[in-house]
């Protein structure tokens, strides 16, 4: 069964200085953009992360929904969490079948994805989508464009590791969010809920601010203290400490990781 979280979607007031952030930090270069979000009042911007992705959605005009959860949110928070995986139409009934709302469904040729309403998942907005092709890590992703590994900079960012859900009741979320994704909840080493997958995991954690969020994004990369270090010099605030310690951008806490470069970057 393929279930992976592959893609995380952050919404900015503007697309440009996020974009340009995440260019200089983490040395990634846009790997696609889609003009076909114009049509929601969007633009975006999509980063590889190894066999991950990024991306950061900005709206063009008012009455939009991503304009919408800015102001609801303050500006924190992910947007969409995107699990790519072989059978997107059982999940929808699945859903269905819990009373949540399906928000969106799209159908394209050689594409078929559902986003889940917002409100009925609490935290973020999750999405579940088959590209054909998908088989493979390395095959056709259909959000990332046809030529997204010319994107990849694997002796940089090699994945993302994992997502932190913040909750004032963390175990109820994340018996919600199991029952949602129709995986198995387990402890980390901390007794902290976690859900993992092929591809990444979601760990649950009490808020700070009573809030209910999708609040950080560990990302692994050759050093982190560079990447640190390059945050400074954008002008990010730092948030956290110690493995926790990471810069704020697009609304989110991105936590870098020091990982070992793959080997196929390194050849």
């Amino acid at each position: 069964m393929t279930l992976r979280l592959r893609q995380i979607c952050l919404v900015a007031p503007q697309l440009a200085p996020v974009a340009e952030a995440i260019e200089s930090i983490l040395g990634l270069p846009v790997c696609h953009r889609d003009p076909a979000v114009g049509k929601y009042g969007l633009e975006n911007a999509l980063f590889v992360c190894g066999h991950q992705f990024l991306e950061v959605v900005a709206p063009t005009r008012d009455g939009t929904t991503a304009g919408r959860y800015l102001q609801r949110s303050g500006g924190r928070g992910g947007y969409m969490a995107i699990f790519d995986t072989h059978d997107p139409e059982r999940r929808r009934a699945h859903a269905e079948a819990l009373g949540i709302r399906i928000a969106h469904v799209m159908d394209y040729p050689a594409f078929f994805g559902i986003q889940l309403h917002p409100a009925d998942c609490r935290a973020t907005m999750l999405e579940f989508d088959r590209s054909e092709g998908n088989e493979q890590l390395d095959g056709a992703y259909w959000a990332a464009g046809p030529h997204w590994h010319a994107g990849q900079r694997l002796e940089r960012v090699s994945g993302l590791r994992c997502i932190d859900v913040v909750s004032p009741q963390p175990d109820d979320l994340a018996a919600h969010w199991a029952r949602i994704i129709d995986a198995p909840l387990q402890r980390d080493a901390n007794g902290e809920a976690v859900l993992r997958f092929e591809l990444g995991s979601v760990r649950f954690t009490r808020a700070r601010d009573g809030a209910e969020r999708l609040d950080a994004l560990h990302v692994d990369v050759d050093d982190a203290e560079r990447v640190m270090a390059a945050a400074r010099a954008a002008g990010c605030g730092t948030e956290g400490a110690g493995p926790d310690r990471g810069f704020v951008l697009g609304g989110v806490r991105l936590v870098p990781r020091t990982h070992a470069v793959p080997q196929k970057a390194r050849a």
